[in-house]
C-alpha cells in the first residue's frame, strides 16, 4: 500500500503547477520551477543508538532503491547525480539555482530521470545526524547544476 501512495503522489506531483512564488506546506516546499516533498519522515534520534540510526537509514535508501526500480520500468534506469560537489560549489560562492543549492545541503545523491518534460528525482535527506531522515521526491523544470 505505502509503494503505491508514493507513486500516486510522485504522478501528483509531476503534473502540477508550479507556483510563481516559494511556498511550503507541511514537507511539500515548492516555488518557481520546482516541487520538494517528503514521501517519509523517520523519527528524529535525539537519544537513540548509532546501530537504530543506521537501520533506519539503510530502510530509507532500500524504499528509494525500490521506487526507483519502479519507476525505472517507466522511465528507464536513473541516472546518479551526487550534490557533493554542488554544496562545494555554493560554499564557494557559486550561485546554485533552487532546489539544487537547498538540497546540497542535505542529499548526498539523488536517483534522476528525465521525463514529461521534467527532472524527477528521488533522494535521503537528513539535515544533521539526530534530525529525522526523510524519502524526498523532487519534480522540477531547473537543470541540474
Amino acid at each position: 500500500m505505502e509503494t503505491r501512495q508514493h507513486l500516486a503522489a510522485i504522478d501528483d506531483l509531476v503534473g502540477r503547477a508550479f507556483p510563481e512564488r516559494a511556498e511550503s506546506s507541511g514537507y511539500r516546499d515548492s516555488g518557481p520551477g520546482h516541487h520538494v516533498d517528503a514521501l517519509a519522515t523517520s523519527e528524529e534520534f535525539w537519544e537513540c543508538d548509532a546501530t537504530h540510526r543506521l537501520d533506519v537509514e539503510e530502510q530509507y535508501e532500500a524504499d528509494r532503491d525500490g521506487l526507483s526500480t519502479l519507476l525505472g520500468a517507466r522511465w528507464g534506469p536513473p541516472q546518479v547525480f551526487s550534490l557533493w560537489s554542488v554544496r562545494d560549489r555554493s560554499m564557494s560562492g557559486e550561485r546554485i539555482p533552487e532546489p539544487w543549492n537547498v538540497l546540497s545541503c542535505h542529499v548526498p545523491d539523488l536517483h534522476l530521470w528525465r521525463a514529461r518534460g521534467r527532472w524527477i528525482g528521488l533522494g535521503v535527506s537528513q539535515w544533521d545526524k539526530e534530525l529525522p531522515f526523510q524519502l524526498l521526491v523532487v519534480v522540477t523544470t531547473v537543470d541540474p547544476p
